[in-house]
């Protein structure tokens, strides 16, 4: 399996967890997105455990290159964010499971064994997730309607950053991530970046 993480301590306690068991062997590691896909065109993968928050490329963004280039590939999504931030997205991208990185050693191992079976892993929480989206499929709250980098840059104007400081961080130009804005507000329905701020905070999609 691939771990794909960018801080190198949570790595090598990932891969110390990992290879207490016999059937489980770690063949490769990154520190972003790149490397992740680079690794994953040169060595045989069954799981790759994902980390979102990659310093070039969100987690969520690497899942679905993953999964166009190589669809059997199983991938466990693994984040510091709660489940209902991005667990429903990235089960939707072709995720074949979610934990968030306070999950318990043990846990970890069993969804590794469980994905690696052709399985997917939900934890209460995320099957808890899952069944209020199916339950609002037919009325979906406006900020599941935003693509993967529109729901990226609104979290991050609820976090107070300015346009040109999202830019930076995404690696993307201000006149981009300022499209992205207005495509927020109309999709959320509200008239300004306050406004962004306090729909996130409200729905809880930041800490």
């Amino acid at each position: 399996m691939l771990i794909a993480d960018d801080h190198a301590i949570l790595r090598r306690g990932l891969r110390d967890i990992i290879e207490d068991t016999e059937e489980i062997r770690v063949v490769a590691e990154a520190e972003s997105s790149a490397e992740a896909l680079k690794q994953l065109r040169a060595e045989r993968c069954d799981v790759v455990l994902l980390d979102i928050s990659m310093p070039d490329r969100n987690g969520i963004e690497t899942l679905a290159i993953i999964k166009k280039e190589q669809p059997a590939v199983a991938v466990l999504m693994l984040s510091t964010y709660p489940e209902n931030q991005y667990a429903i997205r990235a089960i939707r991208g072709g995720a074949a499971g979610y934990l968030t990185k306070q999950s318990a050693p043990a846990q970890l191992v069993s969804a590794i064994r469980q994905v690696a079976l052709g399985k997917k892993y939900v934890t209460p929480a995320v099957a808890e997730e899952l069944a209020r989206s199916l339950a609002q499929d037919s009325d979906r709250p406006p900020h599941e309607l935003l693509s993967n980098r529109e729901y990226q840059t609104m979290r991050l104007i609820a976090a107070g950053h300015t346009v040109t400081e999202i830019a930076q961080q995404l690696s993307l130009s201000v006149k981009t991530v300022s499209v992205y804005r207005t495509r927020i507000l109309q999709k959320l329905g509200v008239t300004s970046t306050a406004a962004i701020a306090h729909y996130a905070i409200t729905n809880k999609l930041v800490e």
